[in-house]
């Protein structure tokens, strides 16, 4: 027995079925957790080494190099980055997506174990870092301070971060620019000299004086006690009570040759927040956690913290993604709203049965809470894609549905009673139903294969259609049934007759079939005029496709815009404060959109493995730039950073500047990077710099970033190594004294209040401020004596780059091209491909066009390959379901008018093809043909029943008329909120609610009378076949008889 005919045979049970399904989307939707974008599997690793105190080249050929040549035989590597700046190295691994990010960590932890020991002395140890979706913060927080700033890093320590980090689901909080404590031992030259003392010497006494020492344990009496030696100091203070020496009978104290001060560290960095000293706070989930539950949580505890505050420290928030998911979750919803009601009008004014439109509108509801049940299941969050994913869905879910309920419909009008109908109609329609079913699945399953960056939100996007479209079948073809024998009546009152505007439609709708079997009847007739005029108008189409700007995705607004300034190389850190408040007043005054202004100036400290990975130095301005809420300010969150790059060119101080939009996502997608490789600094820079001229000649390109800064100046002391083994020294002992004298060394820690502050011991600022000062140190030899620095080698200056960076082992040097507001990738990708092809490239330089260019040609690559593969795949499943190849053959000619429409669309909008777009072209490939399916499987009905091929076509595309209009207007209205773009994060979909509204509608129109003209002229070509061959047979029976 047929599904239907057992559904509405047992009512009860398959409503209670159907209720267990809502009641388990239900559970699932109230334990999802709510995210931004979907998990995704990490796929980078970064290793962070520090080396105080040397140079880039330095960093590169000790440290980088060594650690590069280790770790590029880690399995799956795809790319191997390195930059190596002052004081720090940082290595980015990127493995191939689908690695095993753990075996991978392991496999780095062991190759830099092996080389460990081969670091130059003075190095950390290699610190490891990875990178997903959960480490972009949930809420970046800013604080505000003036009399507790010198206190600011113990209060929020104490206060704000372990308070937090209790909250159930927060993974870390990291503080950043507040001044760190350190206990500086300053150390005067001429009395170290006059005591015979020598600053290794201070550090080791300090090392060993700062100890607590177990010594063991004693029986007393009946007790036994631990007897332990109390070392460690209790206050900076105490550190001057140090004997270091004797002299004459009298001790020499540390305070004697050395100034001890306890305060902030000599150099660092430091954050300001509209002008006020402060810091900035991070807080990151853990992975799989509820982030816009984490934010409430952290929103509530927040008064508690500003309460037991000092009241001049002030917090405010920087970034909260928590709102922006929040506001994108809330405009979907909405989106699904409106949508649920455009379906439900479409509906109701088709078949003016409110019954009958219920019973449609049902389906909906069924069909989508069951996708909630598989994101649980799957570990997966509620999210922008899995959101609009259902909102995308909406207008199909339905197109089952309403088949099955029109052909119901139209049973009961004809006098069937409705149990009878029920079984019968959807008994008529069943394959089709089917059939558009599967072509949809051969369609969106394929999406869940997709790998990359792209494949985190369409295997999303594949398997939650898929689930909908497989349970909105199975409700089409069982609970519609059911709800009609149960729910319709038959309509033998003519009162119950549509009235009013409603009349006036049906009316008109009549018309429309008149006019329709008309056409129809006409292109039948004159099938060549037909199907060669279609062709001609889609040759005409593919004329349009230079004039499509090509994107990759669309740039979302989460109010948030990021800045670097850079100042002349050597640029004190008091000048570059002072600008940078002007700077950030100045974008404040002039730009109303700007809410919260947060700057970080100085160097970074090397132990800092996040600031070390991040642009810093003594002339370096940092800005983080919050906006106000969308609907509060006009400009969009790239016309701000425009405008504040037009602004900083009033400042002709400044070396270069990059500003640049944040996404929300962890990577930019409005950057070209063309990537120059070479040995040569001097050739590869000029090339550069020539190239970044020409590239800023483009009205589509904002601002050319070069990645490898100007050249600073160095001092390179030269030892004489004939000098050194005279006086019985070598080249380590001599540059240790060197570097603790400039750079200083950590002798010991402060522990107080379980906290611990580093004992540094060097020179003091005033007697290290000359080249004179460094040369007139001294070094004492194995045998005692006392050698002068200038008397063991020379000093050279000489000119470095601040930064050395390396890709896949070779130098390189990156120019960043950002696309202005208005444009797409494709204009400046042209532009920078026509620059480089009239460009005379130098010997042993080659060039790379990567960033999001790169990305975007490995994911449309995938996607073209994809299309073929469900182009054959939609054939293959209507060649089953027809058992035939000429049926299937006839309805694919509905796929090339669909992409005109979307050309066409394109380019009256002005919407670059993207990859939302390119998914919106996959999708038509299943939409399109449904229309067909339904139109070629009733024409079969019709000519099983008897009738010819022309009025089997011109019969069928009457009756199909309305149900292929309604499906259509249906998925174009369902996707008509998207392609407008209403509310926030709307524009990650508008492209494909554009690429879909318009092909299918252009598809409808074109193929509603090219389908059956194709289908009717290779018909009319078979019969003509198969009478000839008859014809054939019965000549050569008659010519065998005679």
């Amino acid at each position: 027995m047929s599904i239907y005919a057992t559904a509405v045979r047992k009512p009860i049970t398959t409503a209670l079925i159907f209720l267990a399904v809502v009641i388990l989307g239900v559970f699932s939707l109230t334990r999802l957790s709510v995210a931004l974008l979907p998990e995704t599997d990490p796929t980078q690793i970064m290793v962070v080494t520090a080396y105080p105190g040397a140079s880039a080249q330095d960093i590169e050929s000790n440290v980088t190099k060594l650690l590069e040549n280790s770790l590029n035989s880690v399995d799956d590597l795809k790319h191997i980055v390195s930059k190596s700046s002052e004081n720090s190295s940082v290595i980015s691994l990127e493995f191939n997506v689908g690695s095993d990010i753990t075996e991978a960590t392991n496999n780095v932890r062991d190759k830099l174990d092996a080389v460990r020991n081969r670091l130059p002395d003075g190095a950390t140890n290699p610190m490891i870092f990875k990178f997903s979706t959960s480490d972009i913060p949930v809420t970046i927080l800013s604080v505000a301070s003036q009399e507790s700033t010198g206190a600011l890093s113990k209060l929020l320590e104490d206060k704000l971060v372990n308070r937090l980090a209790r909250i159930d689901g927060i993974g870390s909080v990291t503080v950043s620019g507040t001044r760190k404590r350190t206990i500086q031992i300053y150390c005067d030259p001429d009395k170290l000299e006059a005591y015979r003392l020598s600053l290794g010497q201070i550090s080791q006494i300090i090392a060993a004086e700062n100890n607590n020492i177990p010594a063991g344990q004693i029986d007393l009496a009946s007790k036994t006690n631990s007897i332990r030696v109390q070392g460690e100091f209790a206050e900076a203070t105490e550190l001057g009570s140090i004997v270091l020496s004797s002299m004459g009978g009298r001790s020499i104290y540390l305070r004697d040759v050395a100034r001890i001060v306890d305060g902030p560290s000599e150099r660092e960095q430091k954050s300001y927040v509209n002008g006020q000293p402060g810091a900035i706070v991070s807080i990151n989930k853990q992975s799989g956690s509820n982030a816009v539950s984490i934010a409430d949580l952290v929103r509530a505890e927040l008064p508690k913290i500003q309460a037991e505050l000092p009241s001049d420290v002030k917090i405010e928030y920087l970034m909260d993604t928590s709102s922006f998911i929040t506001n994108s979750i809330n405009s979907l919803v909405n989106t699904i709203l409106v949508t649920f009601i455009i379906v439900m009008l479409v509906v109701y004014v088709f078949l003016v049965r409110w019954r009958a439109t219920m019973i449609v509108i049902i389906t909906i509801p069924v069909s989508l809470v069951a996708s909630f049940a598989y994101l649980l299941a799957s570990g997966n969050t509620l999210n922008v894609i899995s959101l609009s994913s259902l909102s995308i869905a909406i207008g199909m879910v339905v197109d089952d549905a309403i088949v099955v309920l029109e052909n119901i419909t139209s049973h009961i009008e004809r006098g069937s009673y409705p149990k009878q109908a029920a079984v019968h109609a959807t008994n008529e329609v069943g394959i089709s139903v089917v059939a558009s079913t599967l072509t949809m699945l051969a369609v969106f399953l394929p999406l869940t294969m997709i790998q990359g960056q792209s494949g985190m939100m369409f295997r999303q996007l594949g398997w939650i259609i898929s689930i909908v479209m497989i349970v909105s079948t199975v409700a089409a073809l069982s609970l519609t049934p059911m709800m009609s024998a149960q729910l319709m009546k038959r309509r033998l009152n003519a009162s119950l007759a549509p009235k009013g505007l409603l009349a006036r439609f049906h009316r008109l709708l009549d018309r429309l079939d008149g006019v329709y079997a008309s056409t129809l009847r006409w292109c039948v007739h004159h099938r060549k005029f037909t199907i060669f005029g279609a062709l001609g108008l889609f040759l005409l189409s593919l004329s349009l496709m230079p004039l499509i700007k090509m994107d990759f995705m669309p740039r979302r607004d989460i109010g948030f815009v990021q800045a670097t300034i850079e100042l002349p190389i050597g640029t004190r850190t008091e000048i570059s404060t002072e600008l940078g408040h002007e700077i950030q007043r100045h974008w404040r005054e002039e730009i109303p959109a700007i809410s919260l202004v947060s700057m970080t100036t100085g160097q970074a400290d090397g132990s800092d493995a996040f600031a070390a990975s991040q642009d810093n130095g003594t002339n370096i301005i940092s800005y983080y730039v919050s906006l106000h809420p969308r609907e509060e300010r006009s400009l969009s969150q790239d016309e701000v950073a425009d405008r504040m790059r037009q602004l900083l060119q009033e400042y002709p101080q400044i070396s270069r500047a990059e500003v640049k939009s944040a996404e929300g996502s962890g990577s930019s997608s409005n950057t070209i990077d063309v990537d120059l490789f070479g040995f040569d600094f001097e050739v590869t820079d000029r090339l550069a710099k020539n190239l970044k001229q020409e590239i800023l000649k483009s009205e589509a390109c904002a601002e050319v970033r070069i990645s490898r800064k100007d050249y600073i100046p160095e001092l390179h002391f030269v030892f004489d190594r004939q000098r050194l083994a005279d006086h019985g020294l070598n080249l380590s002992v001599a540059s240790a004294v060197l570097r603790g004298a400039v750079n200083g060394s950590i002798a010991s820690t402060l522990r107080e209040d379980g906290d611990e502050y580093d004992i540094r011991v060097s020179l003091a600022p005033e007697h290290r401020t000359s080249l004179s000062d460094i040369t007139s140190l001294i070094i004492y030899t194995p045998r005692g004596e006392a050698v002068r620095l200038r008397d063991l080698g020379r000093l050279e200056e000489a000119f470095t780059p601040p930064t050395i960076e390396r890709k896949d082992r070779s130098r390189v040097v990156t120019l960043q091209a950002t696309i202005s507001p208005g444009y797409a990738i494709s204009d400046l990708n042209t532009y920078i491909q026509r620059i480089l092809k009239g460009t005379q490239i130098p010997g042993g330089v080659s060039y790379k066009i990567g960033g999001v260019v790169e990305t975007q040609s490995e994911t449309f690559g995938e996607l073209y390959l994809l299309m073929g593969l469900i182009i054959i795949l939609v054939f293959i499943v209507m060649a089953a379901q027809f058992e035939s190849l000429l049926n299937p053959f006839v309805i694919m000619f509905a796929v090339p008018f669909a992409f005109t429409g979307v050309f066409l669309g394109l380019v009256v909008t002005q919407i670059p093809m993207g990859a939302m777009a390119m998914i919106g072209l996959i999708m038509l490939i299943g939409i399109v043909v449904k229309n067909g399916i339904v139109l070629i499987d009733y024409i079969r009905l019709c000519r099983e029943r008897g009738m010819s091929i022309a009025r089997s076509v011109v019969v069928s595309g009457r009756s199909r008329l309305r149900p292929v209009l309604m499906t259509t207007l249906t998925t174009v209205l369902g996707m008509l909120p998207m392609a407008i773009g209403i509310g926030e994060g709307s524009e990650m979909w508008q492209s494909m609610g554009v690429t879909v509204a318009w092909g299918l509608s252009f598809s409808t129109l074109v193929t509603l009378v090219l389908v059956p003209t194709i289908y009717t002229a290779l018909e009319a070509r078979v019969l003509v076949l198969e009478r000839k061959r008859l014809d054939s047979k019965l000549r050569s029976k008659q010519a065998a008889r005679s």
